[in-house]
């Protein structure tokens, strides 16, 4: 018998599949820090790893729209991502990345139009065409006023900014997602799979309506826009129920835009998300468990084909702790890299079709998920329901849940509330187990922005800023005369003034006046009982002041503190976020308070609370203590106490009744006057 012809042998069942795997999704790390130059290496370095997308972390003062030589920047340039005050910043941050071959993701919001013009500019001084530019801007404001805080303008107007950006890019740079619908850091701030499915998804038809009667976006085109809305989304530790959440979100996206709004093309009713996984959970003891988290976080965005994630960017294992070095980020890396190569992942169809278990519990979360749209928009949609604080006081409350399960041991957090016996981290010891950024770095960025202000044309500017106003005021598309303003030399500060003036600044609702208490008896009782003491020594009722200086928005801390100490007994200051240390420090001169409680998550806690101390002295407060919370090293902790500060909380210390009971113990032995 002859022998069959090489062509001719049969293919192996191992050798077909790995002919037909799928692409695997964008490799992303979350980076910035410093300064644009730092950065630049930053990514150029990632990407000769096999990064094959990058993920913009903006500093606070960017993403708020001040310069970095404003008085709320103090302490905060550089920290929690890169500053980017122009064009000139910009171009340095992908300096040698050429960005018509390159997909990234901004994660920027309410001054989105802005960033996307300095990148448009940037990529035009580089020669590359705006219809061959790829990535996208989150550009989602709503769930600032629910979790993150950046937000800068009200509602409406931020509406419209995000409406000026989706009719712009759908013609201008069509591979651009112009809105990233961001339920990522509602999980942050404590909701739950079905608050997460409703609360982005209502944001998504809150923006969409936005677009349907903004009149500048045809019919004909709707669809085109659908297309184009991709989403940023979270997975937590339970990774079946976040699994069955990713494909309640595809068929529920499907359902709204078919039904809702008439798609009939099936590609543009996709459900095109992104991820990053949970930094809720990180840990700071055992910190080196955050390994297995994020790998099981990861699997739920990816293992069901059906509902896989088109980029997902990971938390490097130390996240609890402070800024993650390059090697930590290197290490998130390589574990999507295994997933995606080593594994046989990316050969099979979606292995849950068919699945009984799976398919109750989508259909559950999607019947819970509808009756909250229902509710909120029987109210009137995200934005009436954003107003009345309906969505802020549900997620605080979920939070506040959380975390009780947590303190009673009922849910289990292994190193945290059990398992904590264990051998000292060699991954944490010695200098360097963190990266810090250096405080020249805020100085040295002042005196660049000072040299850009001084080194362009300034009657380009003012003409530039000019048509800029003109276009908010007559209601026209911001987006060209931003490119205009990008080009001009603008910087993000005077941006955001000209927009300020126009729209005002507004003040997102807290949802803690509101907020259900659930506990009236155990241990919170106990620290009640002992307020009560305490208040009738004082003469009236302890009074706490919980404050967050500089420009962190991250209020879920913060809140949790104020619930939990009006939950106890104690009368509670809590007027949000962004203050300066000197409203902090007024504020507690006029309410008379007997504690001040700072919360500051950016890594800007030693600046900040270093002024509020010393305000509180030279206006004769030095008695009263001072309680700080936040992401904050072994060796800042020190810092702080030796500067003045009374107790010093971070992620490890959980127990928040226990807090309260500390704290009550510490204003009765130090006997604050009334």
């Amino acid at each position: 018998m002859m022998e069959k012809p090489m062509s001719e042998k049969p293919v192996s069942a191992a050798s077909s599949a790995a002919q037909n795997r799928d692409k695997p999704w964008l490799f992303r790390t979350y980076s910035g820090h410093s300064s644009a130059r730092e950065t630049n290496h930053l990514f150029r370095t990632n990407l000769s790893r096999g990064q094959t997308g990058l993920s913009v972390a903006f500093d606070l003062p960017t993403q708020t729209g001040y310069d970095s030589d404003h008085v709320l920047a103090r302490g905060e340039v550089g920290k929690v991502g890169v500053p980017v005050g122009h064009l000139g910043d910009m171009m340095a941050l992908f300096e040698g990345i050429p960005l018509d071959k390159m997909n990234t993701s901004m994660t920027i919001n309410a001054p989105a139009a802005w960033l996307l013009s300095l990148y448009i500019a940037a990529a035009e001084r580089q020669g590359a065409a705006r219809d061959t530019l790829s990535g996208t801007t989150q550009n989602d404001i709503i769930k600032e006023y629910l979790s993150r805080g950046t937000y800068i303008f009200p509602p409406q107007p931020s509406l419209r900014l995000i409406n000026d950006v989706i009719a712009f890019t759908y013609k201008e740079v069509p591979k651009w997602n112009p809105m990233n619908v961001c339920s990522y850091h509602l999980q942050e701030a404590g909701a739950t799979p079905e608050q997460e499915l409703a609360f982005a998804l209502a944001t998504s038809i809150a923006v969409l309506d936005t677009v349907k009667a903004g009149g500048q976006v045809p019919d004909a085109d709707f669809g085109q826009v659908v297309g184009r809305i991709s989403f940023f989304v979270n997975a937590g530790i339970r990774f079946v129920t976040e699994l069955c959440k990713m494909r309640a979100f595809t068929e529920l996206w499907d359902e709204i835009t078919r039904d809702r709004y008439g798609v009939a093309d099936e590609k543009f009713r996709r459900f095109r998300y992104g991820v990053q996984v949970n930094s809720l959970g990180l840990t700071e003891p055992q910190p080196e468990n955050n390994v297995y988290r994020i790998l099981l976080e990861m699997l739920a965005v990816t293992l069901s084909k059906n509902a896989r994630a088109r980029a997902v960017q990971l938390p490097a294992w130390n996240e609890a702790l402070g800024l993650p070095r390059p090697w930590d980020q290197q290490w998130s890396l390589r574990l999507q890299q295994i997933v995606a190569y080593e594994t046989d992942l990316l050969e099979y169809a979606d292995i849950f079709d068919g699945s009984h278990a799976i398919t109750d519990k989508v259909e559950a979360l999607k019947a819970q998920a509808r009756e909250e749209l229902a509710r909120i928009d029987a109210m009137g949609g995200a934005v009436a329901a954003i107003d009345s604080s309906y969505m802020k006081q549900k997620l605080v409350e979920s939070n506040t849940r959380r975390l009780k399960a947590i303190e009673s041991g009922e849910q289990i957090v292994v190193g945290v509330n059990k398992f904590t016996e264990g051998a000292p981290s060699p991954l944490t010891a010695g200098d360097g187990a963190i990266m810090t950024v250096d405080p020249k770095v805020e100085s040295e960025q002042i005196e660049a922005l000072k040299a850009w202000r001084a080194s362009r044309d300034s009657k380009a500017v003012d003409s530039a800023l000019a048509g800029l106003r003109s276009a908010l005021q007559e209601g026209r598309n911001v987006m060209e005369p931003s490119i205009a303003c990008a080009h001009a030399g603008v910087t993000t500060g005077e941006w955001s003034d000209v927009l300020r003036q126009v729209f005002g600044e507004y003040r997102a609702p807290t949802g803690v006046g509101r907020a259900a208490n659930e506990e009236k008896t155990g241990r919170l009782a106990d620290v009640r009982t002992h307020v009560d003491a305490v208040s009738a020594r004082l003469g009236r009722r302890i009074k706490m002041l919980v404050g967050k200086p500089g420009l962190d928005g991250h209020s879920n801390g913060a809140e949790q503190v104020a619930v939990r100490a009006r939950d106890a007994g104690m009368e509670v200051v809590y007027e949000g976020i962004r203050l300066t240390p000197a409203q902090i420090v007024n504020a507690a001169l006029e309410e008379s308070v007997h504690v001040v409680g700072l919360s500051i998550l950016s890594g800007s806690h030693v600046p900040l609370v270093t002024e509020v101390l010393e305000r509180m002295k030279a206006n004769g407060l030095e008695d009263i203590p001072v309680i700080v919370g936040g992401i904050i090293p072994p060796e800042d902790e020190r810092l702080l106490l030796e500067a003045g500060v009374a107790r010093v909380y971070t992620p490890k210390d959980y127990d928040l009744t226990g807090i309260m009971a500390d704290i009550v113990t510490l204003l009765d032995e130090q006997k604050v006057a009334a």
